[in-house]
């Protein structure tokens, strides 16, 4: 074949490429928007749980469609109210009243010292979350017009629906911007040069858009509701991440073999042929991983695990055929100015072919070391403390949370989350004599009533979502479930209730730690089994698989340590979040393992002409820098989910950068070519990679082509 022939070839079928994934973009952006299904409960919990039975029920009541704002009244200088400062709220200009539903308050109450005064004003929460916003919003604006020295807040459920809601407003755009800024900068560090970096990054955030639009059509048509900002913050990281890790494994094996010939297009498919395995276990790893949140009990992991693994899929497609089309068409220049030329030295792998020197030297006492000091971080997690209350959410506190906190210190702390007793019209008396009688319940009361089901009001001592406060749910669930006869209609998907149902937020709150626990015992030992297999068939032996998944199961609890003593005494959260350890678990054994794949399938690859010492110390020089620039970056994108303002986002963008890190610093440079040193051929075991040709006869090594610029 002539010369030219061969660039037209290549230039046409680069281009045929591109157009291919333009088209599939189109088709992508073409896609009907299903209509977003009514989540399965305020909590995404199934049936199964007390609280969304509860919310089922509740459908059954007058009011079903009211709750109530709580708007709490208190001097700016904490001083004791007067009589015209509770006047305030009850007529102009403030008058509360317009805002109820049925235009009725019931008078203020006033604490037992006299400095807060609480309204409750019941408002319509019918038609979701925007409606509510808009509602408490009404409320808020109203109330800027009580007197001075005064300070009006609102709180209860839908202040705090309204506030969640502000949180995400914008929320998509600034992350995308602040995770495009950071690849961004660090592309231009890792290549230095002024053009390469825009490539890949135009190639990523396509990717990263074309995600987040096949998730608003894939995951609904599942019928699972799709949380907007949370679900989808976290895929966009994701996929920002995994596609730059894959372009940056792909770009460096594309200037390696750029070296070895003059034709772009042969050095580009030979270093597709090398990197599309670890590429695609890679990928696979981190798709099976997330789809294990399919089993999660929780809906809004359901929706992450389709998210995810779409976005995967789309990094993977990038990697494969997208990006080594653009980089064609440019050509060597897009190196400018540290061309990659035939015959010429490699300019990476120095520093870390003299780590892998001094390894190889002692690797016992440097596997030692490595394994102490991911023990010694794990200690840190010793004293973890789970379970965030509603009012420690956030990172910077909104008027719901700061009100709740006035209220707090003046009525009992679950004044704001009164808890709901579902049960029949006959039997409120005595449910409501069992609840008062539960230790830390502040007080029961009657509430609303229909034809087959009724409420009891029911508020505690603790504040919502403490131990105290779960310690008296457990309580009263056992007491009302007793009463003879107080037992509601059974809910459609759950099994007859044997007494009286204990619901609302803060009882959902339990339910969903207790829910979170449960998923970690079933999702846990699954993902582990998956990437096990998934090593197993990619390294074809089995001691090598097992000792990688063993060292990202000890650099988990080495990240998760570490990330607590910061959260504990540099950040002060007060607890970690009960949903953060399955995600954080998730994403950094899915992830953390790609290091090891990109690494030890190198080793392997280079062990057939070497042998095991001299294929590892090889793959630690050639993939050393490629791999620290990609866990470096992975490790900075979690970090940006810092720029949410909900802690939870906070403590697993943390906690997956530190073990992002620790995989890509400790486990990968030093822990595993330490195991593999001491291993020798037996790192392979059962298998030992096979002898091959020499190096020299390769097809790698071929004779310099013409240049084909």
């Amino acid at each position: 074949m002539s010369l030219f022939t061969r660039v037209a070839r290549g230039r046409l079928a680069a281009w045929l490429t591109i157009a291919a994934a333009i088209a599939l973009g189109a088709a992508v952006f073409a896609l009907p928007r299903p209509d977003n299904p009514a989540p399965v409960s305020a909590t995404g919990l199934s049936e199964e749980w007390q609280s969304t039975q509860v919310e089922r029920l509740q459908e059954q009541l007058p009011d079903r469609d009211v709750q109530p704002a709580i708007v709490v009244l208190s001097r700016a200088d904490g001083g004791r109210l007067t009589d015209a400062d509770r006047a305030a709220l009850a007529g102009d200009p403030v008058d509360l009243s317009r805002y109820a539903v049925g235009g009725r308050i019931p008078p203020p109450q006033t604490s037992p010292d006299g400095t807060v005064a609480l309204v409750v004003v019941p408002v319509s929460t019918a038609g979701g979350v925007l409606p509510t916003t808009d509602r408490v919003t009404e409320l808020r604006d109203a109330l800027a017009a009580v007197p001075d020295g005064l300070t009006a807040q609102v709180t209860g459920a839908p202040a705090f629906t309204a506030d969640l809601s502000k949180v995400f407003d914008g929320a998509n755009t600034t992350l995308l911007i602040v995770t495009a800024a950071v690849v961004a900068v660090l592309l231009l560090i890792t290549y230095r040069s002024p053009f390469l970096w825009i490539v890949p990054l135009l190639v990523v955030a396509a990717t990263e858009q074309l995600t987040l639009r096949a998730v608003e059509s894939i995951v609904p048509a599942l019928g699972i509701f799709l949380q907007d900002g949370q679900v989808t913050g976290i895929a966009s990281v994701l996929v920002f991440g995994a596609a730059t890790n894959y372009a940056l494994l792909l770009i460096a094996r594309y200037r390696e073999e750029l070296r070895r010939t003059e034709d772009r297009f042969a050095a580009m498919r030979h270093a597709l042929r090398r990197t599309a395995e670890p590429i695609l276990a890679s990928g696979s790893t981190v798709v099976l991983g997330t789809l294990t949140l399919l089993l999660s009990e929780q809906e809004t992991n359901r929706a992450l695990a389709v998210a995810c693994a779409t976005g995967v899929v789309f990094a993977m497609l990038s990697a494969l055929f997208v990006l080594p089309a653009a980089l064609v068409l440019f050509g060597r220049g897009l190196f400018w100015p540290f061309v990659p030329k035939v015959g010429g030295p490699a300019r990476e792998g120095r520093l870390w072919g003299r780590l892998g020197a001094a390894v190889v030297r002692r690797p016992a006492p440097v596997a030692a070391l490595a394994t102490l000091l991911l023990v010694g971080l794990a200690l840190g997690g010793l004293s973890i403390r789970t379970g965030l209350s509603e009012t420690e959410q956030f990172r910077a506190q909104p008027e719901a949370v700061v009100a709740a906190e006035t209220l707090a210190r003046a009525f009992p702390a679950g004044t704001t989350q009164p808890v709901a007793v579902l049960t029949t019209p006959a039997a409120v008396a005595a449910v409501t004599e069992a609840a008062a009688a539960v230790d830390g319940i502040a007080s029961a009361r009657p509430g609303e009533a229909g034809p087959n089901v009724a409420q009891v009001d029911v508020v505690l001592e603790a504040e919502p979502g403490t131990a105290a406060s779960d310690r008296a749910i457990e309580a009263l669930r056992d007491a009302v479930a007793a009463v003879p006869g107080s037992a509601p209609p059974a809910v459609d998907g759950a099994d007859a209730p044997r007494g009286a149902l204990v619901g609302g937020t803060v009882a959902a709150t339990l339910d969903s730690t207790d829910a979170n626990s449960r998923d970690l015992r079933l999702i846990l030992p699954i993902i582990l089994a998956l990437v096990g297999t998934v090593l197993i068939l990619l390294l074809r032996g089995l001691l090598a698989p097992l000792l990688l998944v063993l060292t990202v199961i000890a650099s988990f609890f080495a990240s998760l340590g570490a990330a607590w003593l910061l959260f504990d005494h540099v950040l002060d959260f007060p607890a970690l979040d009960s949903g953060v350890l399955l995600l954080a678990f998730v994403f950094l054994v899915a992830l953390g393992v790609d290091y090891n794949i990109f690494l030890v399938t190198r080793a392997r690859e280079d062990a057939r002409t070497m042998g095991t010492r001299d294929g590892m110390l090889s793959a630690l020089r050639v993939t050393g820098g490629v791999i620290t620039s990609a866990g470096v970056l992975l490790a900075a994108v979690f970090a940006v989910l810092g720029v949410l303002p909900l802690i939870t986002l906070t403590q697993i963008g943390i906690i997956v950068c530190i073990g992002v890190l620790l995989d890509t610093l400790l486990v990968r440079t030093v822990l595993v070519p330490a195991l593999a040193f001491l291993l020798g051929d037996r790192f392979w075991w059962p298998g030992r990679p096979p002898r091959t040709r020499p190096a020299t006869e390769q097809p790698d090594a071929a004779e310099p082509r013409p240049a084909l610029r």
